[in-house]
């Protein structure tokens, strides 16, 4: 009788051993763990908040001058001898200066879904929304990898926490069509 409780004990302890779970599975029904995004097919919130500021001055002063002077006088058999002077004189002169200043700023909040799971936990996120209003269409896409400990409580991270994060905005419409040169200006500029 020993041996078969012995023996049902470690068909037992095998079975459980062979079908153990991860525990991140387990953790969308558990009530003290949160359901983070850590699956393929996952949705994420990506809070795009992107500000970028760039300035350059540049300002160039040279100049430079030269004088050369000859003069000579004498006599010759008693006699003054004509007295003469050359000057050459050389001035140059040179300034220029020059300025770029650009600004953007960026805030929206889309979703993604995560892509690929690699094999060190991080994820690959791919996403994108497109808002149609008036006739005017504007698509922001999104992609780049997230470390799954960079995601909140809500599934929401941090475009600044995004590697290799690409962040298109496109548009399409009247307004996006009015602010390109026409066809004979694209002409005019190609001639000269």
């Amino acid at each position: 009788m020993k041996n078969f409780i012995i023996t049902v004990l470690l068909m037992f302890a095998c079975v459980t051993a062979l079908n153990a779970q991860d525990m991140r599975n387990n953790s969308y029904f558990s009530l003290f763990s949160d359901q983070k995004a850590v699956k393929l097919g996952d949705a994420i919130t990506i809070d795009v908040v992107e500000s970028s500021q760039a300035s350059n001055n540049a300002e160039t002063n040279a100049g430079r001058a030269s004088n050369i002077g000859f003069s000579g006088s004498g006599t010759f058999d008693g006699s003054a001898l004509p007295s003469g002077d050359l000057g050459v004189t050389s001035n140059n002169d040179f300034r220029g200066s020059g300025g770029t200043k650009t600004s953007g700023m960026v805030r929206t909040k889309i979703a993604a879904i995560i892509d690929s799971v690699l094999d060190n936990g991080n994820l690959r996120i791919k996403g994108s929304r497109k808002i149609v209003i008036n006739g005017e269409e504007q698509t922001v896409h999104i992609s780049g990898f997230v470390r799954a400990t960079d995601i909140t409580a809500d599934n929401t991270v941090k475009s600044f926490q995004i590697s290799e994060a690409e962040i298109v905005f496109e548009g399409n419409g009247m307004i996006e069509s009015s602010q390109k040169p026409g066809l004979l200006t694209k002409l005019f500029h190609w001639l000269f």
